[in-house]
């Protein structure tokens, strides 16, 4: 059960300001938010589903004292990502439209997705848990929760969500935990 709440709390506060949240954000004003949600989760299960395939298997390359020196630093490197902050580029919604709207957010968030930090963590969390399903299923509902957040609240509010805030505190998280599984791994 730890791997799943944690891989939850870290994707979800990944997921605060980043890129394809604010793509959730953009979805939501062209389509019905639930629709978006669903094109969210099967973007997300199967991206999420090659992250924790990648990381499981990391083990075997890399000797766990490393492979914790690695997620380590790792974590450290989200928090600084999460303080340079995503941009929405935009561009792929035209192209994809004629698929509907479940498909065109479920391609756009595969690949929004790939090498994202949310799928990086993923990775992380996969190597240092080893709980393929607690990982998988916490890093997704993670990520479809606080995408669902931004669309309700983008939908109520009709407002930004308070960026600042939400980036420093993602990133001190991320730094936080990332010093910690250093720490944890020096002192052997």
């Amino acid at each position: 059960m730890f791997p799943f709440l944690s891989s939850f709390f870290f994707i979800f506060v990944a997921e605060m300001g980043d890129k394809t949240q604010l793509v959730a954000l953009s979805f939501a004003t062209k389509f019905k938010p639930l629709k978006v949600v669903l094109g969210i989760f099967i973007g997300t299960i199967v991206s999420h589903l090659m992250a924790v395939l990648i990381g499981q298997n990391l083990n075997f390359l890399i000797p766990l004292q490393n492979l914790k020196v690695i997620i380590g630093l790792s974590f450290i490197a989200f928090g600084v990502w999460t303080l340079k902050g995503d941009t929405l580029d935009g561009g792929n919604g035209k192209k994809l439209s004629r698929l509907g709207p479940i498909m065109t957010v479920a391609i756009a968030f595969f690949l929004a997705e790939l090498g994202d930090k949310t799928q990086l963590a993923t990775i992380s969390l996969a190597a240092q848990y080893r709980s393929f399903l607690g990982v998988w299923m916490g890093s997704t509902v993670g990520m479809v929760a606080a995408d669902s957040l931004a669309i309700i609240l983008g939908v109520i509010a009709g407002k930004k969500l308070p960026e600042k805030v939400i980036k420093y505190a993602s990133a001190l998280i991320f730094v936080v935990f990332g010093l910690a599984i250093l720490f944890e791994a020096l002192r052997k």
